[in-house]
């Protein structure tokens, strides 16, 4: 069994009576690069609807008057048409910073305690923690890093439908990360084995 010494005792709690394969800390509850991805489209995304911004509302703003499509005025003396463009633009900056809010947010959440028992995973947090069982992980299983602090991802059975332009859909699976975590190729193993063991998949003879 591997397990860090510094497990809470509300997670030895959650586990009880079940023997534990494994029971580590792990660091960010996503890969770094996922939030920093995030983080750069927002960027991108504000940026565009800045261009929309200065060239419809830019001159209201500076009081000077301009003519949109459908010939409205806008200006500052003269507030007619405004009103649908200012409506949009405003909906575009609020996806922008709601995208920038949940990367940076993302970026610095903790991914909590991680614990694997023969039948299932416990992701334990602050705010409490999640139970899944093995029989949910399709065995898709990629590693990153080294022994000492590495990352594992694990593929699940559930996900969504994504449409392409230009070729049928195909099916995103869910993803679950341990990351900033000791000893992973040992606990890669182990899930690995627990997830063979726990297939609901009849074996095919």
């Amino acid at each position: 069994m591997l397990e860090n010494p510094q497990i809470p005792d509300k997670l030895v709690e959650i586990i009880g009576s079940e023997n534990k394969d494994f029971a580590v800390k792990g660091g960010l509850a996503q890969p770094a690069k996922n939030s920093v991805a995030l983080i750069i489209f927002s960027l991108f995304w504000l940026a565009f609807t800045s261009i929309f911004f200065f060239a419809f509302l830019g001159p209201v703003l500076w009081g000077k008057e301009t003519t949109g499509s459908g010939n409205f005025v806008m200006s500052s003396d003269g507030m007619e048409g405004i009103t649908v463009p200012a409506i949009v633009i405003g909906l575009f900056a609020f996806v922008g910073f709601g995208m920038l809010a949940l990367g940076l947010t993302s970026l610095f959440k903790k991914g909590g305690y991680f614990a694997g028992t023969p039948t299932r995973l416990i992701n334990y947090t602050k705010n409490g923690y999640r139970s899944i069982d093995w029989e949910q992980f399709s065995g898709d299983i990629q590693v990153r890093g080294n022994e000492k602090k590495g990352t594992i991802t694990l593929g699940m059975r559930t996900g969504r439908m994504v449409s392409s332009k230009g070729s049928s859909d195909r099916f995103v699976p869910d993803v679950f990360y341990m990351t900033g975590i000791p000893d992973v190729y040992e606990i890669e193993q182990i899930c690995r084995r627990r997830i063979k063991e726990n297939d609901p998949t009849p074996a095919i003879t």
